[in-house]
This record gives C-alpha cells, structure tokens and sequence, in this order.
C-alpha cells in the first residue's frame, strides 16, 4: 500500500488551514528584509507581509531552496516509511529550485541505492506560480487520502498544471517593473496612460494578454476570460492581495458571470507580491 508524502515551496500560497487538513510539508522560501531573515508563510500571514512590504525602504529579496534542504527532506522521509514522495515546485524558469530537487534526488539515490526500488520520488515542475500549482497538491492529497496511489496522483498534478490558467493584473507596476515582470519602459507608459497589465504564464514565462485602461475595466477582463477559457465543470479560484475593495468587486462580478462561487479566495504570500505588488487582483482555473 502506498503511503505518500506531499511537500511543495511556499509560493505555492496554499492557506495555513489546508496544509493542515491534508498534512502538507511546506517547505518556506527564505526572504532578506533589511537585516533580518523570515521563513515565507511561516513567520508571517500574507497581510501582515504586505504591511511590511509597503514600509520596507528596499524591496526584499528571495532565494532559492537548495539542494541541502531537499536532501534533508528526502532523508526525513524516506526514514518514516514513506513509499513515495511528491514534490511539485516553483516555476523552474524563475527559480533555481526545481534543479536544486532534481539534483538532491540523484544524490540521495547515489548514498542509497536499497530505496530505488522501494522509495519514489516524483518531482513535478509547475511552470508557474501561487496556487496555480498549490491547489493541484491539495487536490492530490485528497486523492491520496481517499486511496490514490502515487503514480495516480502524480499525473492528476502534472495535468493540472500543464492546463491550467493563472491570469492576475498588478494595480500598482511599481513592483513588477523592479523584479523584470513588465520592463522599465512598460511601465512607465503604463502609469502615464493608466493602463493595468493583465498578465499570465505561458512555458513558465511571463506574458501580457493585455493592457486595461482603469481598474473597473480590469475586473470585467479577468471574469471574461475565465468565462470564455474554463473548462466546464471545473472550478475557479480567486487571488488577493491587500486591494480588499476590487477583490470583493472580482467576486461578485464572478458570480453574475459564472453563476457560481469560487473553489477557494485566497490572499498571494510573500514570494509572489515581492515580484507582483501586494496590489493585485486574479483568477486560477483550468483550461
């Protein structure tokens, strides 16, 4: 019988209380601010991030999770009776962590050949960000609860997130000039003309679908997209930041659109509004 152990990185933005009910290994990215050091969804929740994002003199800085920690983990697991684990990572075009995995993967079956046969371990590259790939991990841990085996789930997540759709508009550019999401020049004439990106990932690369001009029309775009591009019988998740007041305005022109409510509204942590702004409205969903 199978008994599979879940881990993913903190940009995944998977809410506290979900991590919990299905027994997720979060593993935290670590993030410079000032002098000090925080563990990404650990040492803060995503509002009190952006408060101090907002104040922070300098944007702060994020790592990589190195292929020490995976090892680590791996070990960890690999100790407990684990018959496999599944680790879904971070958009490797933006990241290094993916690779890190991949290597502490080839290294821990070098020092221990006995577990090839009897220790899986599946790495899956997201190619994309927050809970485009988090909600596919939940999913799958239910599904390995319910008596799913590995090789089962693990194609369950890499279909979600090969299909699947995160699209969101930065309200404020100043911080996805600063990280290289929207170039410098961009931006700039997105500020003088008042005009709001809305973005996605295509092949875990960045791209602009279009250029809105005025936050209102921002929120018809994202509901028209997802309502022309979803599935049917799929659901739909909604992204936050600190913009309370357009959020609640997605929402509700949602459910006149889509006639029905979100799987899930969730807030972005600290990895994703470090590179997006903690202004921010978006949608996840399957295409």
């Amino acid at each position: 019988m199978s008994r599979i152990k879940f881990t993913t990185d903190s940009a995944a933005d998977i809410p506290a209380h979900l991590l919990r009910e299905q027994k997720i290994q979060l593993l935290p990215f670590p993030i410079a601010m000032g002098d000090r050091e925080y563990a990404d969804g650990v040492d803060f929740t995503p509002d009190q991030f952006y408060e101090m994002l907002l104040s922070a003199p300098q944007i702060p800085t994020h790592a990589q999770l190195n292929a020490y920690l995976f090892t680590e983990c791996y070990e960890q697991a690999w100790r407990e009776g684990y018959t496999d684990l599944i680790h879904t990572s971070i958009n490797s075009k933006g990241s290094s962590t993916y690779m890190n995995a991949v290597q502490a993967r080839e290294e821990f079956y070098e020092d221990h050949p006995e577990a090839r046969e009897s220790f899986g371990i599946h790495l899956i590259d997201s190619k994309t960000y927050s809970m485009g790939y988090g909600w596919a991990v939940v999913q799958g841990a239910a599904m390995a609860a319910a008596g799913a085996g590995a090789a089962e789930v693990a194609a369950y997540i890499q279909d979600w997130v090969d299909h699947v759709r995160v699209v969101f508009a930065p309200l404020d550019l100043r911080f996805a000039k600063k990280s290289g999401r929207i170039s410098a020049a961009a931006a700039f004439m997105g500020e003088a003309l008042g005009l709001k990106p809305v973005m996605t990932f295509a092949g875990g690369e960045s791209k602009i679908l279009a250029k809105i001009r005025g936050e209102k029309n921002v929120i018809a775009t994202l509901t028209q997209l997802c309502k022309k591009e979803r599935r049917s019988g799929t659901p739909y998740l909604l992204i936050r930041g600190n913009n309370l007041e357009q959020a609640s305005r997605l929402k509700e022109a949602c459910r006149l659109e889509l006639g029905e409510e979100p799987a899930l509204e969730y807030p972005v942590g600290g990895v994703v509004s470090i590179n997006a702004g903690p202004n921010l409205v978006g949608m996840v969903y399957r295409l």
